[in-house]
């Protein structure tokens, strides 16, 4: 059966005049009550790029707001002194802003705008005004970066791959084929037609030109695709060199390995070296220490191993030395940022459930963790004795706070969602650490209803989370909104199962090779025990997830002994037999799968294959949700078609919601909503 219009009483609605005019901005909301709803979460402004002017004196960055009617979204610039005061949005053209940076004299801001049609440099002055082109490079590009000395930028373009069968299409303008001859030809959600190089061109503080391609016949890409950005590369302290994260690898070489280096490009005689060579892990985003002696950046160990411990290394430029600055740190490390006496490292990691704020001496090799609290810190940025930090919650979006260094404690600065937030009342979110069946200590979230009354029964979600690896914290989500669940009378319970970060190296290692076994345990003992308590109503249980978690939710359904009466998969795994064939990166799936089905001698695969979620479904009889997105290359949609037909065929209750126009994620407003109201109305018809 198919839902033309599954919600007709929304208790939030949008005024037509900004969502369904020309001019997006901060929505009018107005809200028949103070629960959270899919149209409220879409309201919320969404802040980042934080970045601190040179002087250390205010605080540029972006806000972004989506218009339901529309279907899309704007993002604006703003600035703020780092103490909280003056705040002026400084941009409010009809087109977004991005990428955007203070140039090194603090005397004007450079950021990328699509206003003259492709995508250019353009600056203004700090308080929005003059703002004026400054590059005119054909096709546009992706990101930029100053040199110090401002006489020269570096950015990165989308160049074309090699047509290498280009002569087959003469006079056949149109056909439609797709000729490949070698793997990776598409990657997460974009057919591989184009690679991203990194150029270097003339500056004179108000035009651009004379460029040149570092990387000119090259046939990888810089930043690395899909998800590198411009973090990737950096100018040296002296403007002379460039340096670029890079997988040198194409084809089959490419899906196999994880192994990216970082290289030093010379602009005096054209010569490119590799720094990490011997290092196989990822290595990327360079970042110098001010005085020019040494060059930080984030490693990986193991070669084909996506979720090994995310390290930083420390290398003298002077004398080549290179060590690992974590090797008695068991956590992953990210956002590196040098202090401006080139003493200490700043940065952020995940532990127990939370993203902290920690520092590096670089003489006597320590690090010090500087905040404590149930929240995330993300981007993070020097002013003076202070840090400027992007913090979010499970129940507020991003803001940025001021972090005292000597004592880590936080003063908030900016409120872009308070006048929502207020009006809004969220669940209260609980840790709890539990016993697994084998004995060790799991940290669990439970996210509870707004005006949660313990003396009645609430149904219970258990949320499956995707990955498998990498943080289950404190982030606010705009789909797997942990407040918006709890908002429609839901009790969401979150295990850190076996496979997550932030609980050490040897936790987070124990899936890979094992998605069935402790980790699927891990998630029963979360919903048993809570199911326990007596506000749970443990006939009324759901479990919900999104690729790994999806694989959960479709491999719980086979082994759940009637513990769950509806459940949802979103992009999830349920043949791995032909998800091994389907997907892209062959690395991922040779790491946590252990190999090829067709290697019978591989006890690891085999064992692997053996429990293949579509190998249980003749144990299938919970009421089950799939929905996929045709542009996601990475779980292909056809994963979840095929678990839909077979719940059909074996008669058990089922819908299926299909994005023909979305990828891994969702992410137009309308799609989103659609996605959170055919959510809420399947759970609502099998759990209340």
């Amino acid at each position: 059966m198919i839902f033309a219009a599954l919600y007709l009483g929304a208790s939030v609605y949008l005024s037509a005049q900004n969502t369904d005019a020309g001019v997006i901005g901060k929505p009018d909301l107005k809200l028949e009550n103070d629960l959270m709803t899919p149209e409220a979460l879409w309201a919320f402004g969404r802040l980042s790029g934080p970045q601190v002017s040179p002087d250390g004196k205010t605080v540029l960055y972006a806000v972004s707001y989506y218009s339901i009617g529309q279907n899309k979204g704007i993002r604006d610039l703003y600035t703020i002194g780092v103490d909280g005061n003056n705040p002026r949005q400084i941009t409010r053209p009809p087109k977004s802003e991005f990428n955007a940076v203070w140039r090194p004299d603090g005397k004007k801001i450079g950021y990328l705008s699509a206003q003259s049609g492709n995508v250019q440099l353009w600056e203004m002055n700090p308080d929005g005004s003059d703002a004026q082109q400054v590059s005119d490079i054909e096709g546009g590009i992706t990101g930029f970066k100053y040199a110090p000395n401002m006489r020269k930028i570096l950015f990165s373009k989308d160049v074309p791959v090699e047509k290498k069968f280009e002569n087959l299409f003469e006079g056949l303008p149109q056909a439609s084929g797709r000729l490949m001859d070698e793997l990776m030809y598409r990657h997460w959600d974009h057919w591989v037609d184009f690679n991203s190089h990194v150029f270097y061109a003339d500056y004179d503080g108000t035009k651009v030109w004379n460029e040149k391609d570092i990387m000119a016949g090259e046939p990888w890409p810089a930043p690395l695709s899909p998800f590198g950005g411009i973090e990737q590369v950096s100018w040296t302290p002296d403007s002379k060199t460039i340096a670029y994260t890079c997988k040198k690898l194409t084809g089959k070489a490419a899906t196999l390995s994880t192994n990216s280096d970082i290289y030093f490009f010379d602009l005096a005689s054209g010569k490119t070296t590799n720094m990490t060579e011997g290092m196989m892990g990822f290595d990327v985003g360079p970042v110098f220490s001010p005085d020019g002696k040494y060059m930080a950046w984030e490693s990986m160990e193991r070669d084909g191993y996506e979720s090994d411990q995310n390290r930083f290394f420390v290398m003298n430029l002077e004398t080549g030395e290179k060590w690992d600055a974590t090797k008695d740190f068991d956590q992953n490390a990210g956002n590196l940022l040098w202090s401006p006496d080139s003493k200490h490292i700043y940065f952020t990691s995940d532990w127990h459930g939370t993203f902290q704020i920690y520092r590096y001496n670089l003489k006597k090799g320590t690090i010090d963790k500087l905040t404590e609290g149930l929240h995330d810190y993300r981007g993070i940025d020097l002013a003076g004795d202070h840090l400027i930090a992007a913090r979010n919650s499970m129940s507020m979006p991003t803001e940025l706070y001021s972090v005292r260094i000597k004592d880590g404690s936080a003063k908030q600065i900016t409120f872009t969602n308070k006048e929502l937030l207020d009006r809004l009342t969220m669940g209260k979110v609980e840790e709890r650490w539990m016993k697994t069946a084998d004995g060790k200590d799991m940290l669990t979230i439970v996210i509870y209803p707004p005006h949660f009354d313990p003396s009645k029964k609430y149904p219970a979600l258990l949320y499956c989370k995707g990955g498998p690896q990498g943080p289950l914290s404190q982030n606010f989500h705009y789909r797997w909104n942990y407040q918006l669940m709890a908002a429609n009378g839901y009790i969401i319970v979150a295990p850190n199962r076996r496979g997550v970060s932030g609980f050490g190296q040897a936790w987070q290692e124990q899936i890979s090779g094992d998605y069935h076994g402790k980790s699927m345990q891990d998630y029963l003992t979360a919903i048993d025990e809570m199911a326990k308590e007596p506000f749970v109503d443990e006939n009324r249980l759901g479990a919900v997830g999104a690729s790994a978690g999806g694989y959960a939710v479709y491999y719980l359904a086979g082994i759940h002994d009637g513990r769950f009466k509806a459940s949802i998969a979103h992009d999830g795994i349920f043949n791995e037999e032909a998800m091994y064939l389907e997907t892209e990166e062959m690395w991922f799936e040779n790491w946590d799968k252990g190999g090829p089905f067709w290697e019978k001698d591989n006890k690891v695969a085999q064992e692997t294959y053996a429990h293949s979620p579509h190998k249980f479904v003749q144990n299938w009889d919970t009421p089950i949700l799939i929905i996929h997105g045709e542009k996601d290359y990475r779980v292909v949609f056809t994963q979840g078609m095929t678990a839909f037909n077979a719940a059909v065929l074996r008669d058990v209750p089922a819908e299926f919601l299909y994005f023909p126009d979305e990828n891994h994620w969702v992410l137009q407003p309308q799609n989103a909503i659609l996605w959170q109201r055919v959510f809420f109305d399947w759970l609502d018809k099998w759990l209340k």
